[in-house]
């Protein structure tokens, strides 16, 4: 799957919670691991942004079926 996280963490646009999140999921071996940092970055991408939560599951990485947004 094709993901935005690698150019959202050098944006300046971007909050460092966003960032953090973005770089421990990048960092990570675990999917299962890198998918909870994942849902971390939607969840706080959706509250600081007006983005629709789909979009923002798609930026960072994250299928349409996944959790995340804080649904």
């Amino acid at each position: 799957m094709f993901t935005m996280a690698p150019l959202l963490i050098h944006s300046v646009h971007i909050s460092d919670g966003v960032k953090t999140a973005l770089r421990a999921a990048l960092e990570t071996e675990s999917q299962s691991e890198a998918n909870d940092h994942l849902q971390s970055a939607a969840k706080i991408l959706f509250e600081e942004t007006d983005l629709d939560c789909n979009d923002v599951k798609e930026l960072v990485g994250l299928r349409e079926d996944d959790c995340g947004c804080g649904e």
